[in-house]
Order: C-alpha cells, then structure tokens, then sequence
C-alpha cells in the first residue's frame, strides 16, 4: 500500500529543489528539526557556550537559506554534507574570532558567499581530521534521531512506548508484558518491528541528502 504523499521521503535532489523556495515551510521544518541539533552539538564540542552555538544554529540556517537560490547541487565534484559542514564551521570560527580566542578554527578560510555551485570545483576546504570525524559522528546520530522521531509519529503510541520502555529504560520484557496486558513474545514482536522500522528509516534519510 503506497505511503500518503506527506509521508513520503523526498529524494536529495527533490528535498534541496524544495529547499530553494523558502515559502516551503514544511521541507524547512523538516530540514531544521533533522540538522538543527547535529549544527548546535558541534559548535558546543568547538568551543562556544549553549548560547553561542544557539546562534550558530540560526545562523547557519539564515546563511543556508541565503545560499539556496543559486546552490547547484552535483554530487560527483561535492557533497552537501561537506558543504553543511563548512557552513556551520565558519560561523563557529566568526563566532571564535569575535571573542578574540585562539582555537583551531580560527584559521579556517572566509565563508565564499553566494557563489554555492558545486560545478567544476569543490564544495568547500575539507574539514580538520577532528572536526570531520566529530561531524560524521554528529551526522549518523542526528539521523538516527530523526528516523526515530519519523517513526514515532506514524506508530500507534502504545507501540512506541512499548519499544521505549524496552530499549531506553531498560524494562524487562515480562515486566512490560505484565503493564500491558500482552504476552512476553508480543513485546519482543512489538521491539522488533519498532527498530527494524527506524533501520530502514535512516537508510532512507541517508540517500536523501549525503
């Protein structure tokens, strides 16, 4: 049964098409709630206090949106991720500069403004072996976190509690079972189909932008 057409992933390509009108208030939001934290969890781990990195957030948002427009996306000479990843990397560096402390980042190379075709020439300067790693790591997790918060809107919430209480909260399966009313092989079938759902999610979020 095919999904409703709201609950449908859009390609890459489709998703930053989208992402060049910025009236598309749901691909945005959808955009935001996937990166926003992966953007604030790397700013904190270079450096800048939970305000600061707040602003890097926005910033780094306003700048994307900015870019948008004239953003042309060609994935055999640069990666969006990389590209996202320089953005972030350059406000946190402003960020740095501005209060006059040394850090690693501060030799970063200026934001190149509007010019984001990707045609012809690299995304941006690669990211430090560190920040890369961290931002990898960032990335994966921020998927996860999406894919989780995509399955849960579509999961009957007995469900979703059913699979928290197992795997977040550590509950035994029995005593689970003995909450709801359902047998011990309910609650590892319910687990199951709970995280093999979030697996295909993230494999889904990952060809969506890369």
């Amino acid at each position: 049964m095919p999904e409703p057409a709201d609950e449908m992933i859009p390609t890459r390509a489709t998703l930053i098409h989208r992402l060049k009108n910025w009236k598309d208030q749901s691909s945005w939001q959808d955009f935001f709630d996937t990166y926003w934290k992966l953007i604030y969890n790397i700013a904190l781990k270079g450096g800048l206090s939970e305000a600061e990195a707040q602003d890097v957030v926005q910033e780094t948002i306003i700048s994307v949106a900015k870019h948008m427009p004239s953003f042309q996306y060609d994935p055999a000479v640069g990666f969006f991720k990389t590209w996202l990843c320089n953005m972030a990397r350059w406000r946190i560096s402003d960020k740095i500069r501005k209060r006059g402390r040394d850090a690693r980042c501060q030799t970063l190379p200026e934001d190149p403004g509007t010019d984001t075709s990707t045609e012809g020439k690299e995304v941006g300067p690669t990211c430090p072996a560190d920040l890369e790693a961290l931002w990898d790591a960032e990335w994966e997790k921020a998927l996860l976190d999406a894919a989780l918060a995509r399955v849960k809107r579509r999961l009957d919430p007995q469900k979703y509690q059913i699979f928290d209480l197992c795997v977040n909260k550590d509950w035994a399966p029995a005593k689970v079972a003995e909450v709801f009313g359902i047998s011990v092989d309910q609650v590892y079938l319910v687990k199951h189909r709970v995280r093999e759902a979030i697996r295909e999610e993230v494999k889904r979020l990952e060809k969506e932008i890369v």
